[in-house]
């Protein structure tokens, strides 16, 4: 008797690997890094953003600001306040206000996290990122308690360190001098 034929298969796909369709691709309009510095961020949460259709087309244009923005909880409602996102040039009599308060959409039960932790604690909620995800505009929340200058710097020192020990580290394992 004769061994049975080999059948062709397609070839192993790797797991954890998405076709590039499915994965979540983000591209970054504006992030505040002064915010990781000014504030010990404890928790970040992603929330979506009512926006009108000027501001979108500005987004995309990659016009914004999250400098002196901040998160206020108003009952049910969590707002972005003071979020800078220009006029857009091409949208003339249907324009938008550039400095309004914007929705976020959260659930009640992140609203609710939140809104517990920023008045509990005395923190603030920080944006640090807007970015499109999926054709969507996301923003990443962070909540975060203020630093003070004498934290701020002993921060940079150890960051300064931590950067020093992981060059030298570097430089050694090259046969070094």
């Amino acid at each position: 008797m004769a061994a049975p034929k080999p059948t062709k298969s397609s070839p192993a796909k790797p797991a954890g690997k998405a076709k590039p369709d499915e994965a979540a691709v983000e591209k970054v309009v504006a992030e505040n890094r002064r915010a990781r510095h000014e504030y010990e961020i404890i928790d970040t949460l992603e929330c979506g953003i009512a926006l009108v259709g000027s501001e979108v087309k500005s987004l995309r244009a990659g016009k914004m600001s999250l400098d002196e923005a901040y998160g206020r909880v108003d009952g049910d409602e969590v707002w972005l306040i003071g979020c800078d996102i220009p006029e857009y040039e091409k949208a003339n009599q249907l324009n938008h206000q550039p400095k309004r308060p914007r929705k976020l959409l959260l659930h009640r039960r992140e609203i609710r996290k939140f809104a517990s932790l920023a008045y509990e604690k005395g923190l603030t909620l920080v944006p640090l990122k807007m970015y499109f995800k999926n054709g969507r505009v996301k923003l990443l929340m962070g909540i975060g308690r203020g630093r003070k200058t004498h934290d701020k710097r002993e921060h940079l020192k150890a960051k300064t360190a931590k950067r020093d020990i992981e060059t030298a580290l570097r430089g050694r394992g090259r046969g070094g001098r």
